[in-house]
């Protein structure tokens, strides 16, 4: 489907199967689509900048994890390649109605939605939701609609400001990355409700479907990551991060705290932890459902932080306060404000205000503290309304560094976008996941940190490896990491959920028809993610912007990765070495796009 939201034109186009048959679906057609039509000078947040909401061809089949969903553009923030994905219900809703995706362009001149009833699609006034929190826009659009089972994809009062790292929430999850939800404030769009019909999907082969649907979802139920996701949600394994190290701490100054066993997954579990949470076609359950019986933070039933929230707006400030992480949780999700970049931004004043980078005079005579919630929760209001230095931190951690002549060596950013909560220091492949991350640092595109774990696919040459390697294997294996989760965000699956890759090669040929075995597997993947490449390379990403500031090498003195930091530059060059991406451009080199059928784009 096809809007225009500057002249409310609305087309149904039918896939351009070129792409689908080389990207098949999700962020990879999303990204080979998208090539054609933006260019360096596209200003993001501008009517000539496209989004496109996308499903994959195993969204609706019911293959296990499969009920998400990509959102992609350039990034406002970045500048580069834009990715965001969501679980919930939305995307199988899309699908039931009869989508593969949604390709949105233009500028409404005032606050408009879109209502997808099946196969009636309706561009409506959205003057009465402007100004609104995600929770209100979502109980109005389905009480207007008239079907509270409809499903529902919004931004707050953070995207229709324009805050760089905005996101779009569906059903209390949020497609939190790279500022999508400011894409959709600037088009001046509120939100988009969707109401399937149950259509029967188009399969390659029904029987065989169903039969390679259950041997995965047997396989991966009875893995035991899966087991101790659903026991104790994302951030089941903090206390182990905070023993090895990998957890930051003190916006990545300090190698281990004792608070954060009052904030981990097994303390949700065994205090407010009401039920577990499933996204459709889920057999994980890593969701939380909470409640907080009494005090200040007092709630009924609500969506539980997950581990980078509990990172971000937790051990990232020093604070132990679980019951107010569920609050600003709760708060970030009405905003429509990303938690990782929102609490690394706050972390990042924090830290800068007490080295003396900053004073009093400069932020309005706050104080910013380790700690001290009041006025972390006040810094959070300042920048969903763009009120003080608010103005700066709605620009992310780079204009803080900017604007008070702070080192870029001491943000904790990459290519502009907050690094996430695996530190590398204890995990050499991250130091990789973030210094070349297709949509800059990224925790699920390249996830070493739970790949190298106990996670192992043999079967495409992913093994279990020293994680304090810096060398050849680590470079190879982190290369074949990244293709796997490439394809993984174009069929779309869930990131936790890992069948054998031959058993997702079935899954996909019963369902589109294609020849598919373990080195579709791979080409595939490599193709995407190369794919992916070209577009940043063609928005001028060069390889000097493959790089990790010091705060996130420098070794500690003590903890789980005392004295441990990799060699970046070693690795980077490897990691090219083995990609054959040329050392001096970033780009693929002819014959590698001869070989993934790339050599046409320029």
């Amino acid at each position: 489907m096809n809007l225009n939201l500057t002249t409310k034109h609305i087309s149904i186009v039918p896939i351009v199967e070129e792409i689908a048959k080389n990207f098949l679906g999700g962020s990879g057609y999303a990204c080979r689509y998208l090539y054609d039509k933006l260019s360096k000078d596209t200003d993001p947040l501008s009517p000539e900048n496209i989004i496109m909401i996308m499903t994959g061809p195993l969204n609706g089949t019911f293959t296990p994890n499969t009920g998400r969903w990509v959102v992609c553009s350039k990034s406002p923030y970045t500048g580069i390649w834009g990715e965001s994905n969501c679980g919930s219900w939305f995307g199988a809703e899309i699908k039931k109605a009869g989508y593969d995706g949604i390709i949105i362009s233009g500028a409404a001149k005032d606050p408009v939605y879109i209502e997808i009833d099946n196969d009636v699609v309706k561009i409506k006034d959205a003057d009465f939701l402007w100004g609104k929190g995600t929770y209100y826009t979502t109980k109005k659009l389905k009480e207007s609609f008239g079907d509270e089972s409809a499903k529902v994809a919004c931004i707050g009062q953070a995207g229709e400001n324009l805050i760089k790292y905005a996101n779009i929430v569906s059903e209390q999850r949020a497609a939190g990355r790279t500022g999508m939800g400011a894409i959709f404030g600037s088009k001046k769009l509120k939100g988009i409700i969707v109401r399937g019909a149950n259509i029967k999907l188009d399969v390659a082969n029904e029987e065989k479907l169903r039969a390679s649907i259950i041997t995965a979802r047997n396989h991966v139920k009875s893995s035991f990551a899966s087991q101790v996701l659903g026991e104790l949600g994302t951030a089941g394994a903090m206390d182990m991060y905070n023993t090895s190290g990998e957890l930051p701490i003190k916006y990545f100054s300090q190698p281990q705290w004792d608070g954060a066993a009052k904030i981990s997954g097994a303390t949700i579990t065994e205090t407010i932890l009401v039920k577990r949470r499933f996204c459709h076609s889920c057999v994980i359950g890593c969701g939380r459902k909470v409640a907080i019986q009494k005090g200040e933070y007092k709630t009924d039933e609500i969506e539980g932080p997950e581990y980078e929230t509990l990172v971000s707006y937790g051990t990232l400030m020093l604070n132990d306060n679980l019951e107010w992480i569920v609050h600003i949780n709760t708060k970030c999700f009405d905003y429509g404000i990303d938690t990782i970049s929102s609490g690394a931004v706050i972390s990042c004043l924090i830290h800068h205000f007490e080295k003396g980078s900053i004073n009093a005079n400069e932020v309005e005579g706050l104080i910013p503290k380790w700690n001290d919630l009041k006025t972390i929760e006040q810094i959070l209001e300042k920048i969903v309304n763009r009120e003080g230095i608010g103005k700066i931190l709605a620009e992310g951690s780079n204009a803080l560094a900017k604007k008070f002549n702070i080192s870029q060596e001491e943000i904790a950013t990459v290519n502009g976008l907050e690094v996430t909560y695996h530190d590398l220091r204890s995990n050499y492949g991250m130091a990789l996941a973030y210094g070349i991350g297709s949509k800059g640092p990224s925790h699920n595109l390249l996830d070493a940190y739970y790949v190298l774990v106990g996670v192992p696919l043999e079967e495409i040459g992913i093994r279990n490896i020293d994680k304090y390697k810096d060398d050849e294997e680590m470079a190879e294996v982190c290369s074949l990491i990244m293709d796997y989760r490439a394809l993984y965000s174009s069929i779309i699956m869930c990131s936790f959920c890992n069948p054998l890759p031959s058993q997702i090669a079935e899954l996909i040929q019963n369902t589109v028809g294609l020849k598919f075995d373990l080195n579709e597997v791979k080409l595939y993947g490599e193709r995407i993610a190369n794919m992916k490449r070209l577009f940043n390379i063609k928005m001028g990403l060069t390889p000097n912007d493959d790089r990790l500031p010091s705060i996130l090498t420098r070794p500690f003195e003590s903890g789980g990765s005392a004295d441990k930091t990799p060699n970046f530059e070693k690795l980077k060059n490897l990691f090219y070495k083995f990609r054959d991406w040329e050392l001096d451009t970033g780009k693929p080199s002819k014959e590698k796009l001869v070989q993934l059928g790339l050599n046409s784009l320029k």
